[in-house]
């Protein structure tokens, strides 16, 4: 996995309206927790954009008031309307001890049922694994090559050797299903035929009575 490093300041007290002070000077209040006991610590909010605008999982240097750590982000809490980090929680990576992260579902390969049109619909953007640190990859490759139209791939059909799988085995990763284009245009050119046969000498207010006339059956 990809490594970054992050330095924090550690938090003398702890509770709402420190909180809130750490916010207002333009600090995100975090805990980070795994190891023997937590550790209450802010860091600066600018330094979170190279960890929360990628899909990327990182494995994170962290330094607190000179103590030293590995571990990688578990949560963030964000506010409601404005979308600003309000609070992280960071899991710290114990030689030996498997860890839970949410990895990259990053498709390959060109669809069969897409070159023949149908479309492709991406649903679950991140797999939840569980694992040793040294078993996880950056991302989990999905390739799509085979999928025709009406065919999906899911949880279960993954490999992924020593991790286990978390989310539910019937969860559809990707799948293609057909597009409507030409039942579309199929239904418009029906409903232009039933029109044309409805028109009358009543000029165009009848035509349209005879038009809307089988829609209220």
């Amino acid at each position: 996995m990809k490594t970054v490093s992050l330095s924090g300041s550690p938090r003398e007290n702890v509770g709402k309206k420190d909180a809130k002070k750490q916010r207002r000077e333009g600090k995100i209040p975090c805990v980070i927790y795994g190891g023997e006991k937590q550790f209450h610590f802010s860091v600066d909010e600018l330094s979170f954009d190279g960890l929360i605008f990628t899909p990327d999982v990182f494995v994170i240097n962290l330094e607190v008031g000179g103590d030293k750590f590995k571990a990688i982000l578990q949560e963030i809490q964000y506010h409601p309307v404005s979308d600003k980090v309000l609070h992280a929680d960071f899991m710290e990576i114990i030689e030996g001890k498997e860890i839970t992260v949410g990895l990259p579902a990053r498709l390959i390969g060109d669809s069969i049922g897409v070159m023949k049109g149908g479309k492709l619909i991406h649903k679950m953007h991140k797999v939840k694994v569980r694992g040793l640190i040294g078993n996880i990859p950056d991302f989990i490759e999905v390739d799509i090559t085979s999928m025709d139209i009406g065919g999906s791939i899911k949880i279960k059909d993954l490999t992924l050797g020593d991790l286990e799988l978390l989310d539910h085995p019937n969860g559809v990763i990707v799948r293609v299903k057909t597009a409507r284009v030409e039942e579309e245009l199929d239904e418009d050119e029906d409903e232009d035929e039933e029109g044309e046969e409805g028109e009358g000498s009543e000029g165009e207010e009848g035509s349209e009575e005879t038009k809307e006339a089988p829609a209220a059956k």
